[in-house]
């Protein structure tokens, strides 16, 4: 196969005494016309290949069907309003209703915000809202193009008109209000002008900054920063009694936690008690007892534990660690709520405030879309999926436990029935890697058949058996899916994570890889019917055991993945990851980086699986370069007859807020080369 041209320069660096070629660095500039014209080039290759497969067609009405589905999120409510998203099958983004009570947004409620009209093409998504505590003000943050990039605007909630008052250049944040519903707090990021969604340069820290309502930006308050420490995020919230603005400090990604409190005064802040101050263990916020702080915390505890604290920070156990692991904590009117992993799947279990009372709900799902309440109501809202079906909410009584499923959220009916799917629990021996495998329930699959695998492992992010667009159309073609467990992920406690990562990263590929043949030995597939897929740090995954094994998989389908392991902290929030990578200035660390980079295992002259790699040009999150400069490496050392391919989306970025049809699209092209590459054939349309 004969590849779009990509320039080789003899470019050499020596990093701590290796010699390190980077043949494809200029492809690092997203906006030189080479990038641009490269990024072209590929594109029309990559849809000149892809319209040749059969599978294409089925595979893209089967994911409109899916997308065209009505759906609704989990609900909220806010200083008196209920809040909800909804799609009717139709529209680019969710459209947000509210009402003054439950009943009243069941049956419909009132359109508040939609954010289809914010852009031409719908690539405008609203991220976050909060609302003012006196329930006048809408604070939402619009995010153009899919970029982290956030700028806030409000709404009168009751007229429903905008209100003259803008906020921009913010990240990482909400609007956070104060008890008088004056002003609110918010992480600024100077841009020198520039918030465009497709620059690289690394990122300075951002700043906890005080807006107040009606006046201009420019006379916002700086509340606190860290100069020079730009890997420091910091997050703000009001306690439930008014009493504190209580701030999460964090290192980049890593999960230990300064809590700083600071006293809400009628003259405004005043200056911070530092509960704790040091970044050892993981600590957030729950709620107040009284005079004390309830917290959840991993302290003692590798699968965590909820705690009280006093201002001196002197914790008691409130609801001790447990053989689940714990997710979430969330206030109620009757006490709390938890929210635990058993095996990485859900439970719900009520307490009182002083830990008793202890009460399971029955929810069922697979995975957990949203957990929505508050120490005022005694209304809890929760969000569950499956692998076929987005959201099912349920509204729970934190008094009496009882549960009301509300499938009356979503309005209209239509586009795409799943197919009944069985789900069983699997463990990879030798390395004990637990799985999903997913199946279509009427199928016969006694004799091997072709198998998706995704995976992610890391941040401590738990995986569980949930919802992702594509997922239901390939197992409506009769596929087998599998979800792996891996260290690095937050399924199992601080333990399991830190067993995948800094010096341990090659771990959460070895478990991939023990997965991997665990299907193989079982026979449920064979190597030339294995697909792998992940995104993100997930992308990484897959680019790391694609290189290291090729000859396991017969697909490989990177999705924005970190694929440069020497450069990845020099671009926007990059550096913020090395509390699971570590970092290239490191000569250890470089080395351990090194020995698993998925640009720098490239080899000339091996086959390579299949290969589609995705990622958008307003991705500032994991900028594009990487796949850019991975895609060109693989191109140039492909001895194999399968095609190596890119596929670079326009005006998106990292996946939060694409519009309906780009996700369909882009599933459709991922599963049918999939399936083109290992040998499933989908049913008759």
């Amino acid at each position: 196969m004969t590849y779009p041209e990509s320039r080789r320069d003899d470019l050499v660096e020596t990093l701590h005494g290796r010699e390190i070629a980077d043949p494809y660095r200029w492809l690092e500039d997203p906006d030189s016309p080479a990038t641009q014209d490269w990024v072209r080039r590929q594109n029309e290759f990559t849809q000149a290949e892809l319209s040749g497969y059969p599978e294409r067609e089925w595979f893209q009405t089967t994911m409109s069907a899916i997308l065209a589905r009505p759906r609704a999120g989990v609900p909220e409510k806010k200083a008196g309003w209920y809040f909800v998203g909804r799609n009717d099958g139709t529209q680019a983004q969710e459209v947000i209703f509210v009402a003054e009570s439950l009943d009243e947004l069941l049956s419909g409620g009132r359109v508040l915000i939609d954010p289809n009209t914010l852009s031409a093409d719908g690539t405008d998504s609203l991220g976050t809202f909060t609302v003012s505590p006196d329930g006048k003000y809408f604070a939402y943050g619009i995010n153009e193009s899919g970029s982290d990039w956030t700028t806030f605007r409000l709404l009168d909630i009751a007229t429903g008109s905008p209100v003259d008052d803008v906020v921009s250049e913010a990240k990482f944040s909400e609007a956070v209000w104060l008890p008088d519903s004056s002003a609110y707090l918010y992480l600024h990021y100077p841009t020198s002008g520039r918030s465009e969604g497709t620059e690289t340069t690394a990122q300075s820290g951002g700043r906890l900054t005080l807006h107040r309502v009606g006046t201009p930006q420019s006379e916002d308050e700086l509340v606190l920063n860290f100069p020079g420490e730009d890997q420091l995020f910091i997050a703000p919230e009001v306690s439930d009694d008014d009493r504190y603005l209580v701030v999460h400090v964090t290192e980049g990604t890593d999960p230990g936690t300064r809590l700083w409190v600071y006293p809400i005064t009628s003259d405004g802040l005043g200056e911070p008690v530092k509960v704790v101050d040091s970044f050892d263990d993981e600590i957030a916020f729950v709620r107040m007892s009284g005079d004390q702080l309830v917290l959840r915390t991993d302290r003692d505890a590798s699968r965590g534990r909820v705690v009280l604290s006093s201002l001196d920070g002197e914790f008691t156990d409130l609801i001790p660690e447990g053989e689940a692991t714990l997710q979430a904590v969330r206030g109620t009117a009757d006490g709390l709520a938890t929210l635990t992993l058993v095996d990485a799947q859900p439970v719900l279990t009520l307490f009182g405030l002083d830990g008793s009372g202890r009460r399971v709900v029955d929810v069922p799902g697979g995975g957990v879309v949203g957990l929505n309440g508050g120490p005022e109501y005694d209304e809890l809202f929760i969000g569950l999926s499956t692998t076929t079906d987005p959201t099912l909410s349920y509204v729970v009584s934190t008094g009496s436990g009882d549960v009301r499923p509300l499938p009356e959220l979503v309005r209209g009916s239509g586009g795409f029935t799943p197919p009944q799917v069985t789900v069983t629990r699997q463990i990879a021996p030798g390395r004990d890697v637990p799985y999903f495998l997913i199946t279509r329930s009427d199928l016969d699959f006694s004799t091997p058949r072709p198998t998706l695998m995704w995976g992610y492992g890391g941040f401590r992010i738990p995986v569980q058996a949930d919802y992702r667009p594509g997922w239901p159309a390939w197992l409506a073609a009769g596929g087998v899916l599998v979800i792996a467990n891996l260290r690095g992920g937050g399924e199992y406690g601080t333990e399991w994570h830190d067993a995948g990562r800094l010096k341990n990263k090659q771990n959460v590929f070895d478990d991939f890889i023990a997965v991997s043949e665990h299907l193989r030995d079982t026979g449920v597939t064979t190597p030339a019917q294995l697909a792998i897929h992940g995104r993100s740090n997930g992308g990484l995954l897959v680019g790391a055991v694609m290189t290291q094994r090729p000859d396991l998989f017969a697909v490989a389908l990177p999705g924005v993945g970190v694929l440069d392991m020497l450069r990845f902290h020099k671009f926007t929030v990059g550096a913020a990851w090395a509390s699971d990578f570590g970092l290239p200035d490191d000569p250890e660390q470089f080395e351990d980086l090194l020995a698993y980079s998925p640009l720098h295992r490239v080899s000339d002259g091996t086959a390579y699986p299949a290969t589609l790699v995705v990622t958008g040009d307003h991705d500032d999150r994991v900028v594009p370069l990487h796949s850019h400069k991975f895609i060109a490496a693989l191109q140039h050392a492909q001895s194999g007859p399968q095609p190596v391919l890119t596929r670079v989306e326009v005006n998106t970025g990292h996946g939060f807020g694409k519009p309906a049809a780009m996700i369909a699209s882009e599933w459709a092209d991922l599963l049918a080369f999939a399936a083109h590459h290992v040998g499933l054939t989908p049913p008759e349309q």
